[in-house]
């Protein structure tokens, strides 16, 4: 075994949610009986896994009960959580089966109180088929292309953790400009306390749901350029949960004939790459988890004030840094079913899109994905970064998109849902959203959804010495050079972006932030280590679009 020092071993897997008594379980797993760095994907180089990885894939880990886990107070809970296994995952401990789980990206947990002992033994038998019942992104069997190496098994932290005999089961934040409403699913009334800018705490006692109003001299609304987060205490006799929560607001509104974005009640341009969270060495998982604050870091330096997270759900640790460093997130669903890419692809980009949306049977795949979404929703929904959904995406695995509009719009009306990103758009999405490659075009809203160009750019540049394979995959001719690659982005700025703000356009994605293996379509090296184009000549091009958007908004 490597003695690659784990980064995941000693980072908080959920610090929107932290309490005090906890032990991540990362050293010492093996899988098929070699060894295996937990929680990179047996795929990945970190994971130093040297066996096979087939379809069904069982995790052992052998461990001794920690001793900040001994002798708790009367009647703690303790909790065994796994962040993410992909696709299916049964779990036993100490021969007793405590859990199944189906779906790959969402985190679950169970009850181990009783069943821990002095010595202990955990098992996980995993199965990834890449089944198309379950939500699998942009997976595939044979990588190539838009198509990426697979990820298997464990590939979320996996950690103990102490409740309380009363336990503060889950917490909502709904905020607004003035204050926040907090619902909380727990056993016995709560005491609320938030730190307040100047120091001094705002107490609520004795609770389960109310509405804090903030005094007015203590608002800070959270935005990219201030991102402002209120330190949270809830907690009862027994239990206690750390959290933050901030005050913005963020929806969809026609302001004096053109729809617009709206945060904190003002017009928004949404200057966004598109992310999908692939890195070199863990695939899934960056080598550390800074590695994720750092590229924010990298798109606010570009001048991008926010990101789609492109059909991939990130552990809770990438939404923590989005919240605390000020980046609006446009969360994807990670897509189920079939992509034929000659009818969902080809034939829309060239302007023939014949897109089926009605499904009459509710299959397990569909009723699977209404409750994989809802579960996205509920399981992201305190994080203020987060503004926005994306169901589908270029119709793929589509059904029914203007029901599941409505069911993610009763269960989150506080954030717009773009329902059929790209194309195949039915009557109900709170957005107009475009496609375009290989061309640039002038876009025409329709007066009532906002006009968002959801996916563009896309251009090409292979750095010598920084590619992953010899088959290179990008759109359009490739640059030679970072001059020639940004004046790619600024002729799409010049010829596409500006001279559609009159006709109401509210923001772009482009792609995307760095390349994935085959595509050389990123404004990074797939390491992070190269910027492909120039770095100040980006930002001021973005710079003069939020110019000019605020210009043309400056009476709203």
């Amino acid at each position: 075994m490597s003695k690659f020092k784990n980064a995941f071993s000693s980072v908080y897997p959920t610090p929107q949610k932290r309490r005090k008594n906890y032990y991540i379980l990362s050293d010492g797993w093996k899988l098929n009986k070699k060894n295996i760095s937990v929680p990179y994907p047996p795929q990945s180089k970190l994971s130093f896994f040297e066996g096979k990885t087939e379809k069904n894939l069982s995790y052992t880990l052998d461990f001794p009960l920690p001793e900040n886990l001994k002798n708790l107070p009367k009647g703690s809970k303790i909790y065994l959580n796994f962040c993410a296994v992909d696709q299916t995952a049964e779990i036993s401990l100490n021969g007793e089966k405590i859990a199944c789980h189906e779906g790959g990206y969402l985190p679950f947990k169970a009850e181990v109180t009783k069943l821990l002992k002095e010595t202990n033994n955990l098992t996980v038998n995993a199965r990834d088929a890449l089944s198309h019942k379950y939500p699998y992104g942009k997976q595939r069997k044979k990588r190539g292309g838009m198509w990426y190496t697979p990820v298997s098994g464990i590939w979320g932290s996996v950690y103990l953790e102490v409740c309380g005999e009363d336990e503060i089961k889950s917490f909502a934040f709904t905020p607004d400009l003035s204050g926040v409403k907090v619902d909380i699913d727990c056993l016995k009334p709560c005491v609320i306390e938030v730190v307040l800018p100047s120091g001094k705490k705002l107490v609520k006692n004795k609770t389960k749901s109310c509405y804090i109003a903030v005094p007015d001299d203590e608002v800070r609304l959270w935005s990219p350029d201030s991102p402002y987060l209120y330190e949270t205490k809830i907690k009862n006799d027994t239990d206690e949960v750390k959290t933050y929560f901030a005050l913005r607001t963020f929806k969809t509104e026609i302001v004096n004939g053109t729809p617009l974005f709206l945060l904190n009640g003002k017009p928004i341009f949404l200057s966004c790459v598109l992310d999908q969270g692939y890195f070199e060495g863990g695939i899934f998982l960056p080598e550390n988890p800074d590695e994720w604050e750092k590229d924010i870091l990298r798109m606010k330096s570009l001048g991008f004030n926010s990101l789609r997270k492109h059909i991939k759900i990130e552990p809770e640790i990438f939404y923590e840094a989005c919240d605390r460093l000020g980046m609006l997130v446009l969360q994807d669903m990670v897509n189920s079913g079939s992509y034929k890419y000659f009818r969902q692809t080809v034939l829309p980009t060239i302007g023939l899109k014949f897109g089926l949306d009605k499904r009459i049977f509710a299959t397990k795949r569909r009723k699977f994905f209404i409750e994989h979404t809802l579960e996205t929703v509920k399981t992201l929904f305190n994080h203020p970064s987060v503004v926005g959904w994306t169901i589908f995406n270029e119709g793929w695995g589509q059904f029914n998109s203007d029901k599941i509009y409505s069911l993610v719009k009763a269960a989150d009306p506080t954030r717009f849902i773009d329902s059929t990103s790209g194309w195949f758009a039915r009557k109900k999405s709170d957005v107009k959203s475009e496609h375009i490659y290989f061309h640039n075009r002038l876009l025409k809203g329709n007066g009532k959804q906002v006009l968002f160009l959801s996916e563009c750019g896309g251009y090409g540049r292979a750095v010598k010495g920084h590619l992953f394979a010899e088959k290179l995959y990008g759109y359009g001719k490739t640059a030679a050079s970072a001059e020639e690659l940004t004046d790619k982005f600024k002729l799409l700025i010049d010829e596409m972006i500006i001279p559609s703000l009159k006709n109401g356009l509210c923001g772009f994605v482009y792609t995307q932030l760095s390349d994935v293996e085959d595509e050389i379509n990123g404004l990074y090296t797939y390491d992070r280590q190269v910027l492909k184009v120039d770095e100040k000549r980006v930002k001021c091009l973005i710079d003069k679009v939020n110019k000019l958007f605020n210009e043309l908004h400056s009476n709203t």
